[in-house]
């Protein structure tokens, strides 16, 4: 085979659901392999919230968009099939960002080994973006501390369900809030949440001060949407707020109005949002960290696999509406 599949970015996605013409189907020759080089041949790619902002125009964002005409960005996993690269041979398998597309050519900068044996969807499922993301939050950001109360929001979601899972194994009340019943009942009875909340169906403030009658302590927030105020309201004196995403305001030209900032100084909140570009060189501790935390058997997690590189450009919109159930993987 002389060629292979890739997915470019074809304009800019419009408010709303994301549509197949804001991508392009292409196919193009397989490189030629040089010194110095090997070619990956990807088999899983993840698919996460952070690539709709990827797909903006916002210049000023943590990171440069997407350009028009470019294989579209993601993060993925493969076997390396060609090298002339001396620390990289035939057989290994390699991780980072290498976008939609079947192959990557590559001299090495940006990709990481993965030891062999290893599921791939457990990889890009905890040790990947979600785990990095949900360490530097919750320890790096937020300074859990044994005894207090943690709320999660997007708690089913592939970084919620991890930073739930570590604030219980050290010792937190952990409320978690999700989109329908299932997913509640996932992160209460699988993961061990202290309890959950259903945004669409419950009374969060009634449910929250049954959950949380003491206060919170820590908001890890994944969404924002209309829970973002009940559960600022609830926040104990010295709270930290962790700000990892704002998926429900992605998709929109007019986003939800935020908490007013009284409470702030009554309460002295710590709000930081933060991203993993600016946390790349402690990713090993960071890994270093999680890793007994995996080993004992403390996270549990579950992927949404959808088959086929072209199933991504329908499967984003998955994120935008909460519709994965678990870390959404595309196989190819």
């Amino acid at each position: 085979m002389s060629t292979y599949t890739a997915i470019n970015l074809a304009q800019r996605p419009v408010p709303g659901p994301i549509r197949s013409d804001t991508f392009e189907v292409v196919n193009k020759e397989i490189p030629e392999v040089g010194s110095g080089q090997f070619l990956v041949k990807q088999t899983h790619m993840s698919l996460d919230p952070a690539m709709i902002g990827w797909m903006s125009s916002d210049t000023k964002s943590y990171i440069p968009p997407v350009v028009l005409g470019d294989v579209m960005r993601s993060s993925g996993l493969g076997e390396i099939v060609e090298s002339s690269h001396p620390d990289f041979h035939v057989g290994e398998r390699v991780m980072g960002l290498m976008g939609w597309t079947e192959y990557f050519l590559s001299s090495g900068p940006g990709l990481n080994k993965v030891q062999a044996g290893l599921d791939p969807t457990m990889v890009l499922s905890v040790f990947a973006l979600p785990g990095i993301t949900a360490m530097q939050g919750l320890y790096g950001v937020a300074k859990p501390k044994a005894g207090e109360t943690i709320v999660v929001s997007g708690a089913a979601g592939s970084v919620g369900s991890i930073v739930g899972q570590l604030a219980k194994a050290d010792g937190l009340t952990v409320i978690g809030v999700a989109g329908n019943a299932e997913k509640c009942r996932w992160i209460v009875d699988e993961l061990g949440f202290d309890g959950a909340i259903n945004y669409k169906t419950d009374d969060i403030s009634a449910k929250l001060g049954e959950l949380a009658p003491d206060g919170v302590d820590i908001y890890f927030e994944n969404t924002g949407g209309a829970i973002q105020n009940h559960i600022f309201e609830a926040m104990n004196a010295h709270g930290r707020i962790a700000v990892c995403g704002m998926i429900a305001d992605y998709g929109t030209d007019s986003p939800s109005a935020g908490p007013n900032w009284i409470p702030i100084i009554k309460k002295r909140l710590s709000i930081q949002g933060f991203t993993m570009p600016d946390h790349y060189a402690e990713i090993p501790g960071l890994i270093a960290k999680l890793t007994p935390y995996v080993m004992q058997g403390k996270i549990k997690h579950r992927a949404h696999v959808l088959d086929g590189l072209e199933s991504a450009i329908d499967g984003l919109n998955l994120l935008l509406t909460g519709g994965n159930n678990g870390k959404l993987i595309v196989k190819l």
